[in-house]
């Protein structure tokens, strides 16, 4: 028996279902997360893989179905429940304010009061370079508006808003899109990072080759179902492929490291 086969999973999805009129969008999907975990959750546009992840974050209801969160059932009927379980969403567009600089993103709806009622810009502006430089070192600009940061500078000031608010599930959207190679390459260090701090990670993407460099398993949707959840030595990109595009496996398909062995 593995280590993790018995740990607590960080979040159970169990039997979700999105209906939209006819159509099931998400059609009885299980999935789970475990602390210091990247799942990459992968599948072709209109799979359902966004509508489960807005499940998770609160931003779309299920019509049947649970969720758990460390064991107990989690009642997320909204963002704000997904946050007061840990859970924080980074969006493809980043969802920042671009004419506010670091400090007033990083804070943004979660200002920080003097006593008196005022705004504490002193420690907003000192919180947020502590944990932007935790994340990066050489992160510098904190007064400008984000619209003159990099993609990558982007990109650490809604990492650094997440795990700032004491996140245990991060949901990553294309977390690389648009970015250039020494940018991913940065904020792929980022994701690892914050796996060794036990966050557990969904990462959906459509970039192979971030999957396999990033991932310890991939689950793959389908015209709405979850059609295969492998950990990636398992699992070449054609097998991927295979899941994504035909929703299944190659006829003559054995686990990678059982294929070695043979």
């Amino acid at each position: 028996m593995s280590l993790q086969s018995e740990m607590l999973p960080l979040v159970q999805m169990t039997d979700i279902e999105k209906h939209f009129g006819g159509i099931r969008a998400v059609n009885g999907v299980s999935l789970d997360l475990f602390a210091g975990e990247v799942v990459g959750v992968l599948g072709h546009n209109g799979a359902g893989k966004s509508c489960l992840m807005r499940i998770l974050s609160g931003a779309m209801l299920a019509n049947e179905g649970t969720i758990k969160v460390n064991g107990e059932v989690a009642e997320i009927q909204n963002p704000h429940d997904a946050r007061d379980f840990g859970i924080e969403t980074i969006y493809q567009t980043l969802a920042l304010a671009d004419h506010l600089n670091a400090p007033a993103n990083l804070f943004l709806g979660r200002e920080l009061k003097t006593w008196y009622g005022d705004l504490d810009d002193r420690k907003m502006m000192r919180e947020t370079e502590r944990v932007l430089r935790k994340l990066n070192p050489n992160f510098k600009n904190l007064d400008d508006p984000v619209s003159k940061l990099s993609g990558g500078q982007r990109q650490v000031i809604a990492i650094a808003r997440a795990i700032y608010f004491n996140v245990k599930i991060l949901i990553m959207d294309e977390p690389t899109a648009a970015l250039g190679p020494s940018e991913t390459a940065m904020v792929g260090n980022l994701i690892k990072q914050l796996r060794t701090e036990g966050i557990g990670i969904l990462l959906v993407s459509h970039d192979m080759h971030d999957v396999f460099e990033l991932c310890d398993r991939v689950v793959v949707m389908n015209k709405g179902r979850n059609v295969g959840s492998h950990r990636i030595e398992d699992v070449t990109k054609d097998d991927v492929l295979s899941l994504i595009i035909k929703g299944e496996l190659p006829d003559d398909w054995v686990p990678r490291g059982r294929e070695m062995l043979q």
